[in-house]
């Protein structure tokens, strides 16, 4: 009978194998390896993520700030600006108030300039009351003659509109003079030629 050692050669052969292939990763570990890559790879994405959402809101903390900053400015401007306005409102207001009054103050000197011109002999005036566009002028006069030649006066001057109107007339004795005098009311309406 012959006798065959084989453990010794199974022995022998192991010892090759281990020292012909070089060193390589089982199926486990490199399932492991991998997980351990994919794991490192996706900590690194969501650290780079977290660091671009930091300076992402860094960067929008900053611009709100200048913003506000912008916003304060602006509303003092605004502000200046709504001053200005109203002082140019009221100085606007005292520019047609003083362009009315300037216009206004020729009316009345023109107005006596005429009736002093339409004023013929023998006739006085007494009184003279404007209300609004309408003149109320009293006096008196020696003879209705007079008194006709002022109220056509008037309303040739061109300052007054037609018709000019009698409103009242009456005589007044006078014994002193040995004269009677005629007390009358005139009504006018005042308007400016072209105007």
């Amino acid at each position: 009978m012959i006798r065959i050692n084989l453990l010794s050669q199974d022995r022998e052969r192991p010892k090759r194998r281990q020292a012909a292939t070089p060193v390589a990763f089982e199926s486990g570990q490199k399932i492991a390896v991998a997980g351990t890559l994919i794991l490192a790879v996706a900590a690194l994405g969501v650290a780079w993520w977290y660091w671009s959402l930091r300076r992402d809101v860094t960067r929008l903390t900053d611009e709100i700030t200048v913003a506000e900053q912008e916003t304060t400015r602006l509303r003092s401007l605004i502000a200046q600006v709504n001053q200005f306005e109203e002082r140019k409102a009221a100085l606007q207001q005292r520019v047609t108030l003083i362009e009315q009054l300037r216009r206004g103050q020729s009316g009345p000197v023109h107005m006596l300039d005429q009736v002093s011109r339409a004023v013929p002999e023998m006739l006085w005036l007494t009184q003279m009351e404007q209300k609004g566009a309408d003149v109320l002028i009293d006096g008196r006069c020696t003879s209705l003659t007079s008194l006709s030649d002022f109220v056509d006066n008037l309303a040739k001057s061109g300052w007054f509109k037609r018709p000019v109107e009698i409103t009242e007339s009456q005589v007044e004795s006078n014994p002193g003079a040995g004269t009677d005098l005629i007390k009358f009311s005139v009504k006018a309406q005042f308007s400016p030629p072209g105007g």
